[in-house]
């Protein structure tokens, strides 16, 4: 056996990672190029092993709402590891009470949750739920929409134009009935889901969507989609599952459902409600969460020896305790978000780039293509390999934005105004040089 190569701080070297890790990379996503190791992190910014130091629009894919060890959740992660009981696998502790009730005052949709541990896990909780529910099969879920790794909703994300609508499997290894058993509509085109439950009557267990589907950058709801969409699946009998694993907590306290006054069924949510610890939930109302409790006739099984362990819960706690005592977070990152997305769209335009930069509160993403953005066919204009030059130019100028087309970026709560003008300032600098170098699409 050899000894691992390491860094001067003692860390493995970038390229052993590849000897232990099967693909390098513990998540698929992660393997998306420069800088391979971040290997310190703080506040707005990330530090890579060779030194360099980035402005972090990433944010572990938007689990970073508050900044990078926000002192108000490590301290009370510290405590809880100090004087909360670690795992005991036995009953609820006091902890995961107090994350239940906290979540439950805030997302308006619910009088009861169960914690997990990834965003995964809860939306293959609520697909369970849903069917259990019901006692029907069938799923819906829109083409672009991203639910997490679990079979059933493991298809149709970011398809390329001969596959959308059609079977496209994130992952080799699925049954295919059970991923013929997901129907794929178009988000913002409800007549596409009126369209599958007159070909499936009686047989959707429920309508499962991002309320902004963020997997795909910022599809914004229009028209009153999301409000048709509530009243299609309560008058067929289905349920409406709302996705906050994203715009949970880090678009309002209460959800983008307490924004748009929508009340879904079921709601899962993660990501930002830990501040980068590891905390996700599903949680509905007390009649539909009955459907997991055996004393009221229940025979959905929720497991995990590490759902509502201290660590998670007191992140979630501390973080949700913040939101609440701190509402001028929200006012100060969607006018910094307004602020970067009218900046950089201004330097688009002003060098004749197709592009456009949609988003909502903190969040971002430009699409390289002319015209306006509703659904995925839209979206099937979009140049990747603009956004791809794109990114990765601003990546060397020290502002991390993942190299992969549509994603969106993240502003967090340590972000300043010169953080936002520096970006809109390199932007311009990026620009012009791709410009020069003909790697960007033009109007």
């Amino acid at each position: 056996m050899t000894a691992e190569p390491m860094t001067m701080a003692g860390r493995p070297a970038a390229g052993a990672a590849a000897n232990a890790v099967a693909s390098g990379v513990n998540s698929s996503t992660r393997s998306n190029g420069v800088p391979r190791t971040i290997t310190a992190t703080e506040g707005a910014y990330v530090t890579d092993s060779d030194g360099k130091s980035y402005l972090d629009y990433h944010a572990a894919f938007g689990a970073i709402l508050l900044g990078h060890h926000a002192s108000v959740v490590d301290e009370a992660v510290v405590a809880s590891i100090r004087s909360e009981p670690d795992l005991t696998g036995w009953g609820t502790s006091e902890l995961e009470l107090r994350l239940a009730q906290a979540v439950v005052d805030v997302m308006p949709s619910m009088d009861q949750m169960v914690t997990v541990t990834t965003g995964s896990e809860a939306v293959a909780y609520a697909v369970r739920i849903a069917r259990a529910r019901t006692g029907r099969r069938l799923l819906v879920k829109v083409q672009g929409g991203f639910h997490g790794w679990s079979d059933s909703v493991a298809r149709n994300v970011i398809s390329p134009p001969e596959l959308a609508y059609g079977m496209d499997p994130l992952s080799a290894g699925i049954l295919a009935e059970t991923l013929e058993a997901t129907l794929i509509a178009e988000y913002n085109d409800i007549d596409s889901v009126r369209r599958l439950y007159e070909a499936h009557p009686d047989e959707i267990a429920a309508v499962i969507v991002e309320p902004i589907p963020h997997n795909v950058g910022a599809l914004l709801p229009r028209g009153g989609f999301l409000e048709d969409l509530r009243e299609l699946t309560a008058a067929r009998g289905s349920l409406l599952v709302f996705d906050e694993v994203i715009t949970g907590f880090r678009h309002a306290l209460g959800g983008y459902q307490s924004i748009c006054e929508i009340t879904p069924d079921l709601t899962t949510f993660g990501k930002a409600l830990g501040n980068g610890y590891a905390v996700s939930g599903v949680g509905g109302s007390a009649d539909v969460m009955a459907t997991v409790d055996p004393a009221r006739g229940g025979s959905v099984a929720v497991m995990g020896t590490f759902n509502g362990n201290a660590v998670s819960c007191a992140a979630g706690v501390a973080t949700i305790g913040y939101l609440a005592s701190h509402p001028e977070f929200y006012t100060r990152t969607y006018a910094l978000g307004d602020k970067v997305r009218s900046g950089l769209q201004s330097v688009f335009d002003g060098a004749g780039v197709a592009a456009l930069v949609q988003g909502y509160g903190g969040t971002f993403t430009t699409y390289f293509l002319p015209g306006e953005v509703h659904g995925y066919r839209d979206l099937m204009a979009n140049d990747a390999a603009s956004s791809r030059a794109f990114h990765r130019a601003m990546i060397d100028r020290g502002f991390l934005m993942l190299p992969i087309p549509m994603k969106r970026m993240h502003i967090s709560a340590a972000f300043t105004e010169a953080d936002v003008d520096g970006t809109v300032a390199a932007a311009a600098d990026a620009v012009e040089e791709l410009v020069a170098q003909g790697a960007l699409r033009m109007r």
